[in-house]
């Protein structure tokens, strides 16, 4: 349009006046120029706007009214005018999950040592049940022999893990080695030393695993302590690094910290717990087995002592034969 109204203006003027053809091609050669630099200018500023959404009119502003500038969207706020936090999963998985990665170390740790506390409590129970019922069985038919003799023969009838069989079986073993000695007090003596060492072991095989719950009783505490300073440390460093001192910002981790507390008592309680009840039922069952072995050295006794009074009265009428 600009390239015929400069053409219209210059033939308007050439009926008054004449121009060379130079002239006239410079006069074109510039509106055509400047039309091509305004074109340029458009296609420029072009990718600069925003395309409108899809299915929405694009509304121009009205001539003269510049568009507001778009402000950030204001945090929500509760009735009181405070900012909204993000809420959080505060069960023990979700404090779990939020944990650090040493307090989760220390979870689990004290939750496997929970599970070793209680797989312990109900398999030494069993075992103690099982030996005490046992012991008591054989002592109920030791109680009525009179001699050795009779008691090797009812030992035989009982199980080969028998505590009365073993002890039977040492003093039998002692009385061979000693043969040939007339020493009977020697001979109660040796085989005593004997039947005492074998109910310390019987009470030493039985109290195997009390050490492990005397560890995990004594020790839970403090590892669920170090899991509780080290999540409250990382809970100080939160509220550095986000200049807050809201409660509800701090107490997620603080909560998630002692919660390694919290686990280390629940592992620790039953270990104690169940330690003192185990040291209890052994030494009732070490009595028990003391009390079978003071049985087995009356018989033992007996038999010398009646062996050694049938010698003498052996003895004494031959001299007297020998001396008439």
């Amino acid at each position: 349009m600009a390239v015929l109204n400069l053409v219209q203006v210059l033939s308007r003027k050439a009926q008054r006046r004449t121009y060379s053809l130079s002239t006239v091609l410079r006069c074109v050669l510039a509106a055509t120029l400047l039309v091509f630099g305004l074109a340029g200018q458009a296609a420029a500023a072009a990718p600069d706007a925003a395309p409108a959404p899809v299915g929405t009119a694009a509304t121009a502003a009205p001539e003269g009214e510049s568009t507001p500038p778009m402000l950030p969207q204001a945090a929500p706020v509760d009735a009181s005018g405070q900012p909204l936090l993000p809420q959080m999963d505060l069960s023990v998985w979700g404090m779990y999950q939020h944990a650090d990665v040493v307090v989760k170390t220390v979870m689990i740790g004290l939750l496997i040592a929970s599970i070793v506390t209680w797989a312990l409590f109900f398999g030494k129970s069993a075992e103690l049940s099982s030996a005490k019922r046992r012991l008591r069985r054989e002592m109920a038919g030791l109680r009525d022999v009179r001699s050795l003799d009779e008691a090797f023969t009812v030992a035989a009838t009982f199980k080969e893990a028998s505590v009365a069989g073993r002890l039977l079986a040492m003093t039998q073993n002692e009385l061979e080695l000693s043969a040939d000695s007339s020493d009977n007090n020697g001979i109660k003596e040796r085989v005593a030393f004997r039947l005492e060492r074998s109910v310390a072991a019987t009470g030493r095989a039985m109290g195997k695993g009390n050490g492990f719950l005397a560890t995990i009783g004594a020790i839970s505490p403090f590892i669920g302590l170090f899991g509780t300073v080290w999540g409250i440390m990382n809970s100080f460093i939160g509220i550095a690094h986000t200049q807050t001192t809201n409660l509800a910002v701090v107490a997620p981790g603080i909560a998630e910290a002692l919660l390694a507390t919290a686990i280390g008592l629940f592992a620790a309680i039953p270990a104690v717990v169940i330690y003192n009840v185990f040291a209890r039922t052994i030494a009732g069952y070490k009595a028990m087995v003391g009390d079978c072995a003071a049985q087995v050295l009356l018989s033992l006794g007996r038999d010398l002592d009646l062996a050694a009074s049938a010698d003498r009265h052996t003895a004494q009428p031959v001299a007297k034969f020998r001396v008439g």
